[in-house]
């Protein structure tokens, strides 16, 4: 049930029984539990005959000024008070001074006021409120007595400097006790939502100076776009309300500076404006000086990239076996080198007659581990060999070995032209981007620049320490146009409000590319809110008014309009991949080692045959010096 500032002005028709059951009456017309606090200038008697009623009826009752004692707390039962207060009481005055000085005349409270110094008045309003803010969330309660009968009227301002509004409430008699009007079935802020032509200020932000020239011509969308999508629905909230408006525009959100809050936050904090336009982050620092009342725009700030290539991050030349068909390939080979030396030998060994012709021709296998290892490299890189095996039993082994270093190696080849055109799924978190090759970019905005800057959260704030700003260097910050051409030629996040930022991927992206991309969160933050002055009376009104936008679809009409969904793959199978050098790294590291290990040795032979050289040398000098 909506909360209620309900004041009742009880002007007295004689005090007994009829004033105490109109009283027990008028708060059991709420429907919700109460605990009655009264300020009361009875007699002992007539206090004692109320609290009798309301206790037959389950309500609390206690006498005496509460009030006084600025450390009055109720708990968080607040919409269940009730003040009593008699305007007969000679410091009144100053009962409603200390009550207005602390918010107790604003919903949930309610009270009940009556007493015989304004039963004279034709005017409805007693002087007794008559300086009070009674404003347009409450419910005064005018009780009037004509004949035999109460009549009952609400009265409230839209604002302090606006006059009293009145509405006829019921009437109440001894026959028929209270009679409540139908009107009143409905919450005070939906009978209450026509204001009259009164004057609202709203504040939006802008960062760029030329964006109020193009509020609602769709230019520029890209600039401003949280103002620009929420500028046309703020106007039929305000339509809604039959308010005029008043535009006030501010260069920021709102943060705290040495001490003071300021942008558009702080025309909040002041009660410059009643609302902020223009939709910002649910912060624990906010939340004590603003309510906040929906959230218009579902949008957030991400680091958008397309993910790297799996070869950045992973040896391809090592994925394509899992770890168990490895080991079973280098066991398969090690059984045919084992296989291969033994005939080798067996063959060797049958045919020793003939021992001189076979070691004349070079295409017979030689019996030794070097020339069968050979001759299984050969193989397994599906270059042949010059030398075989003659026999029988030699060539079906040969044959084996031949097909079985060739199915793996076509499976090998395969899976490699796979991974080539794959893209690596390792970064999922803040700390994995952090520690990865991809440099960082963002969309130049004045709260990416705050929350960047202030990060305290150690990922975050390394990040901004070495990725976004690193020492001795420009921050990263730029415009949307940079970052999105910087994403798409790959290793870059660019952290940007991903609904515009996706118009941009649409812009410069091929279909193909759009296929790669990745989000990560960076700021820990909700979707934005709409903010109002805090104890703003129209805050229920600007509920009700936000809600019947959004469930007419207008809201969702200006949201497509201006943000883009994330991209749909399409057409990723048709993206061509070129090879880079990093994708050969590994086999250029082996060719690399390879070529400088063969330099090695042919040094070494070199130096080898020059000292055998000499030797030869030596030796036959120091022989002709023996003859």
């Amino acid at each position: 049930m909506k909360r209620i500032f309900f004041f009742v002005l009880l002007f007295s028709f004689g005090y007994g029984q009829d004033l105490a059951a109109t009283i027990v009456d008028v708060i059991q017309s709420t429907g919700r539990p109460s605990s009655v606090i009264a300020k009361l200038c009875w007699t002992p008697a007539k206090i004692i005959q109320l609290h009798s009623l309301l206790t037959k009826e389950y309500i609390q009752f206690s006498a005496g000024d509460v009030i006084k004692d600025d450390d009055t707390q109720f708990y968080g039962e607040e919409q269940h008070i009730v003040f009593l207060a008699d305007l007969d009481c000679p410091d009144i005055d100053a009962h409603f001074n200390k009550s207005g000085s602390r918010n107790f005349f604003r919903a949930p409270f309610r009270w009940i006021l009556f007493g015989d110094t304004v039963n004279n008045y034709d005017d409805i309003v007693p002087e007794a409120v008559a300086n009070l803010d009674i404003l347009i969330d409450s419910e005064v309660l005018v009780i009037r007595s004509v004949d035999d009968t109460v009549e009952l009227h609400l009265i409230y301002k839209v604002s302090s400097n606006n006059t009293w509004n009145t509405e006829y409430y019921g009437t109440w008699d001894t026959k028929n006790r209270f009679q409540k009007s139908p009107r009143f079935l409905e919450p005070t802020s939906l009978r209450r939502l026509d204001i009259d032509g009164y004057e609202i200020s709203i504040c939006y932000v802008l960062t760029n100076n030329r964006s109020v020239e193009h509020l609602s011509d769709g230019l520029d969308d890209h600039i401003d776009t949280i103002t620009k999508v929420n500028f046309p629905t703020t106007n039929h909230l305000l339509d809604f309300l039959n308010a005029k408006r008043k535009y006030v525009f501010a260069d920021t959100w709102g943060y705290r500076v040495n001490g003071t809050w300021n942008g558009m936050t702080g025309y909040l904090l002041r009660g410059e404006v009643e609302i902020g336009g223009s939709p910002m982050f649910f912060t624990f620092e906010r939340v004590s000086i603003v309510d906040y009342i929906s959230s218009p725009t579902p949008t957030r700030s991400k680091f958008v990239f397309q993910q790297p290539k799996l070869s950045y991050e992973n040896n391809l030349f090592l994925l394509p076996f899992n770890t168990t068909v490895w080991y079973s390939t280098i066991a398969l080979i090690f059984i045919i080198y084992l296989v291969l030396l033994l005939v080798t030998k067996w063959e060797w060994k049958k045919t020793s007659h003939l021992i001189e012709s076979r070691k004349r021709d070079a295409g017979v296998l030689r019996a030794n581990g070097v020339d069968v290892i050979v001759l299984i490299f050969g193989a397994a890189c599906q270059q042949g060999s010059p030398s075989e095996l003659k026999g029988s039993l030699g060539r079906v082994v040969m044959l084996v070995l031949f097909l079985t270093l060739m199915f793996l190696y076509t499976s090998y080849s395969a899976n490699i032209v796979a991974l080539l055109q794959s893209s690596s799924s390792h970064i999922k978190t803040l700390d994995d981007l952090l520690h990865s090759r991809i440099k960082f970019g963002v969309h130049d905005t004045v709260f990416n620049r705050y929350y960047f800057s202030t990060a305290t959260e150690p990922v975050r704030k390394a990040i901004y320490e070495k990725k976004v700003a690193p020492p001795g260097t420009t921050p990263r910050f730029m415009t949307m146009d940079e970052g999105v051409i910087q994403m798409r030629k790959g290793l870059f996040a660019f952290h940007m409000e991903t609904g515009v930022g996706y118009k941009f991927v649409g812009k410069y992206f091929n279909e193909g590319e759009k296929c790669g991309l990745r989000e990560i969160q960076y700021l820990q933050v909700i979707d934005p809110w709409l903010a109002v002055r805090k104890n703003t009376p129209f805050r229920e009104m600007f509920k009700i008014g936000t809600k019947r936008i959004q469930e007419h679809g207008l809201q969702y009409r200006e949201n497509l309009l201006m943000y883009e969904k994330r991209p749909k793959c399409s057409g990723g199978g048709s993206n061509f991949v070129s090879v880079s050098m990093v994708d050969c790294y590994p086999a250029l590291v082996i060719l690399s080692y390879g070529a400088i290990v063969a330099l090695f040795l042919l040094g070494l032979e070199i130096l080898v045959y020059k000292r055998e050289k000499i030797l030869r040398k030596l030796s036959c000098v120091r022989h002709h010096n023996y003859e």
